[in-house]
């Protein structure tokens, strides 16, 4: 393959960036004379943050910014948190790659003078920070002692917004605080029986169109096949339920 130049289309948070980078040093590192550029931009769920996200629209609010650049040729390639890549995706494009996947689990970050809680120790009324209404459910059903708060932003915007007080503690992927370099801000992993992890979390989902051969055989060195295989499996599962 000779100077062939491949363009990402990404989400312009910090995490998204991360994830992108990364994927852009892989490719190159894998496939000698690939030139990878990267165009990043705000969706609309990072736009709007105001509004808890079950009242503006559903996870498509992430990625449909980015799946128009590929589908009028300006992008190659998306590279999305695979939870964030809804199950019915746009005439044309395709899920071609999931990468290997980094720990699914659900995280509890913490203000530091609750440093001695658990969240099963928490105080009544702890005011606990989360977005997702998978978690809500699950964690109001478990501690409904407990007082939920919705909690918008990228991730480091939500830790500030924990660390000045606004909240007690907030939920997050444990994934995306490990490419963020705040594993130590882990304070407990969730098991699965108190919050299971959402469908496809801690991997990354690579879309592109469907009849781009070239495009599908490069991204292709990226495929994890034992975590593509589960998180395809959990994405059937979730489109029938």
């Amino acid at each position: 393959m000779t100077n062939f130049k491949l363009k990402i289309a990404s989400r312009r948070s910090k995490l998204a960036m991360v994830q992108t980078l990364w994927v852009k040093d892989q490719l190159e590192k894998n496939i000698p004379n690939l030139e990878v550029s990267i165009e990043a931009m705000a969706t609309q769920g990072d736009k709007i943050l105001d509004v808890a996200l079950a009242k503006i629209g559903d996870k498509g609010l992430f990625t449909k910014e980015l799946e128009a650049q590929m589908l009028v040729g300006q992008a190659d390639i998306a590279v999305h948190s695979l939870k964030d890549l809804p199950t019915n995706l746009p005439s044309g494009l395709k899920l071609g790659c999931i990468t290997k996947r980094e720990d699914p689990a659900d995280a509890l970050v913490v203000n530091k003078k609750n440093d001695c809680y658990r969240l099963e120790t928490l105080p009544a009324g702890s005011i606990v920070g989360t977005s997702s209404l998978r978690r809500l459910a699950q964690l109001r059903n478990k501690y409904p002692h407990l007082e939920f708060k919705d909690i918008r932003g990228n991730v480091i915007t939500r830790i500030e917004k924990l660390d000045v007080g606004e909240f007690d503690c907030i939920i997050l992927a444990a994934a995306g605080l490990k490419r963020l370099g705040f594993e130590s801000r882990i304070h407990q992993i969730i098991p699965n029986e108190i919050s299971l992890h959402a469908v496809g979390q801690g991997a990354l989902g690579i879309e592109c169109k469907s009849d781009d051969k070239k495009v599908l055989e490069i991204i292709n060195v990226l495929e994890d096949q034992p975590t593509s295989q589960r998180c395809l499996a959990e994405r059937a599962f979730f489109k029938r339920a």
